[in-house]
């Protein structure tokens, strides 16, 4: 079961660096040399359907260009940007990493929030713990996974529990949120803080129990164009189609809420 949970919570982070390498290839004189680059778009993992579902819309509406995409928490991309690793636009998670990268001098103009999201808590199907709140993920036996601190899905957690005035409970420290969903889903976590997203699109494999509004946090997530971008205007391209209304209506679709 645990080497299955890894498995699983590498394939995005796998995907994302073939994307990358793929892209650079290309780059390089590979396969599609006789196009032009892609748009190589750094974006966090809780983005990664809904992202894969626009870029098919991208690519519809722009037939000359396309995008590949590197899905990672939102602190490791932007120590990945930090690094120099080669990218034209950067979706965060949350605010924090992206003023980050702004800081660093990275981003070729102001961040845009495209998209809001809400925290759920991640319970096995049919919530046979009967876990009803975050009160609940302190009591005693239970496995509970939550994102590292660092991480925006850890922090917004972290912020929960404050605002509902619970102790943050023991757990695992996970590297992103699919990471920390994954652990519910493999049946090695009771619960786990994730993004409303991420239950929707994991079906029935989990359960979502909802926290009270004012227990919640809203995520809200910017996107911007990199100031050493190899294809700036598709990379523009790209961050005003998503924030068009057909950008927009695919993250509806996925349960982002609007900007």
């Amino acid at each position: 079961m645990r080497d299955l949970h890894r498995r699983a919570a590498l394939s995005v982070r796998a995907t994302g660096a073939l994307a990358v390498v793929l892209a650079l290839g290309a780059r390089l004189g590979g396969a599609w040399a006789d196009e032009p680059p892609p748009v190589v778009v750094f974006a966090a993992v809780s983005l990664s359907q809904a992202f894969g579902a626009l870029e098919s819309e991208f690519r519809r509406d722009h037939p000359e260009r396309r995008a590949v995409f590197n899905f990672e928490g939102s602190s490791r991309l932007v120590h990945q940007i930090h690094e120099g690793m080669r990218a034209d636009v950067f979706a965060s998670a949350d605010e924090t990493n992206m003023e980050s990268a702004r800081a660093d001098g990275a981003l070729a103009g102001p961040p845009r929030i495209f998209a809001r999201n809400t925290l759920v808590i991640a319970v096995q199907p049919g919530n046979p713990k009967g876990i009803r709140g975050l009160a609940d993920l302190g009591r005693p036996g239970l496995t509970v996974a939550l994102c590292a601190p660092d991480v925006p899905a850890g922090r917004y957690a972290r912020q929960a529990f404050a605002k509902a005035g619970v102790a943050v409970p023991e757990a695992s420290q996970e590297l992103d949120v699919r990471a920390a969903l994954v652990k519910v889903m493999v049946g090695e976590a009771d619960a786990a803080i994730v993004y409303a997203t991420d239950v929707r699109t994991a079906g029935d494999r989990v359960t979502a129990v909802a926290l009270p509004p004012e227990h919640d946090v809203v995520a809200r997530y910017p996107i911007a164009v990199l100031k050493d971008a190899q294809n700036p205007a598709a990379a523009r391209a790209f961050v005003d189609f998503v924030l068009g209304p057909t950008g927009q209506a695919v993250l509806g679709r996925f349960g982002f809420l609007a900007p």
